[in-house]
């Protein structure tokens, strides 16, 4: 593991970075404080983004494609926002949450129609 300093990271300014076998986690600061808010762990966000499913894809965000995968620790749900920067072998997380019922259906894979 590798944990670093504030940086400035292809322009994302980042908290921490955290090796995974063949990629960099990188940690924007919004993610940072949103995870220490919440109770959420760098292992929580590592293993959502490893091992849990892709419900939403943004193609077109920029300047990394990103999406929003949904994981779970224990019986706790997280949504992982984070892009992939396929060049340089890294993943930005952008924001982590625990999705609420009254915007997701039951099971956190869908949004509610409003």
């Amino acid at each position: 593991m590798v944990i670093a300093g504030l940086t400035r990271h292809q322009g994302v300014i980042s908290d921490i970075i955290y090796s995974m076998v063949d990629k960099d986690l990188i940690f924007s600061i919004h993610a940072v404080r949103r995870m220490f808010q919440r109770g959420i762990s760098v292992d929580d966000v590592h293993k959502t983004v490893s091992e849990g499913k892709t419900i939403e894809e943004y193609s077109d965000d920029s300047p990394y494609p990103s999406r929003l995968v949904l994981g779970w620790t224990g019986d706790r749900p997280l949504h992982v926002v984070f892009a992939e920067n396929v060049e340089h072998d890294e993943i930005i997380v952008i924001t982590v949450y625990e999705p609420d019922l009254f915007v997701w259906e039951p099971g956190f894979e869908k949004r509610r129609e409003l």
